[in-house]
């Protein structure tokens, strides 16, 4: 089963994370339409996670142009979401 769909942001996190907080609070406060998958609810989600980024390492963000970042500062995102007109 894939979370991601073609027209959405998909994050993979949980709610201990701070990281995930933090992407989570910057996809929000920009308004921001997404899917967030938490990996402690649904088990198979962090592998599936870990398919995509190759990493164990949460948060991972999935953009629908297929770029992923693991763990990104809130400017890298920003800016990739701004790039890709996302918002």
């Amino acid at each position: 089963m894939s979370d991601a769909t073609p027209d959405q942001v998909t994050m993979f996190g949980a709610d201990w994370c701070r990281d995930c907080r933090r992407s989570k609070a910057l996809l929000d406060g920009l308004g921001l339409d997404y899917v967030y998958v938490d990996v402690e609810q649904d088990p198979s989600a962090a592998e599936r996670a870990e398919a995509i980024s190759g990493r164990k390492n949460i948060p991972v963000v999935v953009l629908p142009n297929g770029r992923h970042f693991v763990e990104p500062s809130d400017a890298e995102l920003r800016a990739e979401l701004e790039a890709s007109g996302l918002v």
